[in-house]
């Protein structure tokens, strides 16, 4: 079955889709199925263990903070970021925890909730146990979680079924595909275009005033994280790192320079830079992002639609005479297909594929969206997704520290950069190529296999084992 576009692009908050949103809709589910249950007003004490790269990066991608408000209630989409940081000392201060946001119970920061970076659970490796007791010390209920990246959660049950399941065709999309040469196949045979082949199938979901209003909802919750970033006061991003933010300096730099790009012909990637940083360091701060198709990628796409807006939409709008709104859908929509491409056929959990499952396919999805939107074939569409993730093969995923800052926040510049650099050059070919968008899917899932595990969101090798010097 084909997933929603709206798995693809989740409103929620950062550092991390598979380590904070991740685990906040787990405990949000696992609310949900006492309640279901008619045991919720039996529970007298929560005990929750992380596993894995979940634990081993837990606190530097808030893992723990995500667990407890889940477990509050709170969802990622609508928590209020602003009063986070007085819900979690309040917990750990107290002892307690209104559960569901309305039964409080006791809860003991240090005995209820175990980050246990010495084990994985075989199944995956953000794993997630919880357990629910009553007054006497029974267990009432338990389940596993699994966060497999862009805030997708799968239980005990269905993790097992993961790929048969993603895999398969269901027969009420009208336009059902498992790959991207099938994709092909139906723009041709149908002469739709690919954005208006996932707009049919996502029909299937949704009606159609609900998709446009919702895909409208995740580009300005996109290009508000873009504001947010550049107009922060903070100085130093949270987790002890002590990394400078410098959205809010790039951007008073490039006033200076008053787009006089004939001082700089690069000038436009000042632009694309800032508006990438920007978001990440949003991200950075626990902000509310946007999963593209993660968190840890979140900046790529909206840098890419920002740089259209700005700079190409802004500048030929006579020429264009479409509306910015229907143009944007249009490249989310082309970019949603090619994610669920990778989600179907490989992984977007960099626990799973290293860096290359995020920033790869966000720029590979980006890629795709921008040729659309300049009027590329759907063969155009499919090279100018597979370049961008060539020459992202490989890349491992060691932030240091266990935080989304270094390097993730840079990445997201050049994950941008590297997306409109992708769509360019197929533009300017005929969409024939050697290396299909299927291969290089194939490939980055086996290397994602091949890879070492203390390259994947460990923080146990490469940039990560680097010694910071405070200067």
């Amino acid at each position: 079955m084909l997933p929603s576009i709206f798995e693809v692009f989740k409103i929620g908050i950062g550092p991390s889709s598979s380590h904070t949103v991740g685990p906040m809709i787990a405990c949000n589910t696992f609310i949900s199925a006492l309640k279901d249950l008619d045991l919720f007003n039996k529970v007298s004490r929560i005990k929750a263990y992380a596993y894995g790269s979940l634990a081993m990066t837990g606190i530097g991608h808030a893992t723990d903070k995500a667990i407890i408000l889940g477990l509050m209630g709170e969802s990622p989409k609508s928590v209020d970021v602003d009063k986070i940081q007085d819900w979690i000392y309040k917990v750990r201060s107290d002892n307690k925890i209104i559960l569901g946001g309305t039964n409080e119970i006791k809860f003991s920061y240090g005995n209820d909730l175990v980050l246990d970076g010495h084990h994985t659970l075989p199944e995956h490796p953000n794993g997630l146990k919880l357990f629910a007791f009553d007054q006497q010390g029974l267990l009432l209920y338990s389940n596993t979680y699994f966060s497999i990246g862009g805030g997708n959660v799968l239980d005990e049950k269905s993790i097992n079924n993961r790929y048969s399941t993603e895999k398969g065709t269901n027969i009420s999309h009208p336009y059902p595909f498992t790959n991207a040469q099938e994709l092909l196949d139906l723009a041709n045979l149908h002469k739709k275009s690919i954005a208006e082949i996932t707009f049919e199938n996502e029909m299937v979901f949704s009606d159609e005033s609900y998709i446009k209003t919702h895909l409208q909802e995740i580009w300005q919750t996109m290009n508000s994280s873009i504001y947010r970033g550049y107009t922060s006061n903070d100085e130093v991003l949270p987790g002890g790192l002590n990394v400078k933010t410098r959205a809010p300096n790039i951007y008073q730099k490039i006033l200076k320079l008053k787009e006089d790009t004939g001082t700089d012909s690069l000038f436009l990637i000042d632009w694309i830079t800032l508006y990438a940083i920007s978001v990440n360091e949003e991200n950075a701060r626990g902000g509310r992002v946007v999963t593209a198709p993660t968190n840890g990628s979140a900046g790529v796409i909206p840098a890419v639609i920002k740089y259209y807006e700005q700079f190409v939409y802004r500048r030929r709008y006579e020429k264009i005479n479409r509306p910015l709104d229907e143009i944007i859908n249009e490249f989310l929509l082309t970019a949603a297909a090619i994610g669920m491409l990778y989600k179907k056929n490989a992984s977007i959990s960099a626990a799973e594929m290293g860096c290359q499952g995020e920033i790869g396919v966000s720029s590979s999805m980006a890629a795709a969206g921008l040729t659309a939107i300049m009027g590329g074939t759907a063969e155009q569409i499919e090279n100018a997704a597979e370049i961008a993730m060539e020459h992202h093969l490989g890349m491992t995923c060691d932030p240091i520290n266990g935080l989304v800052q270094v390097p993730c926040i840079e990445r997201n510049s050049m994950g941008a950069i590297k997306a409109i650099s992708a769509s360019k050059l197929a533009l300017l070919e005929n969409g024939i190529h050697l290396v299909s968008l299927d291969n290089v899917i194939q490939t980055m899932f086996e290397t994602g296999k091949d890879m070492q595990i203390k390259y994947k969101e460990t923080s146990e090798g490469g940039l990560a084992t680097v010694n910071i010097v405070d200067c």
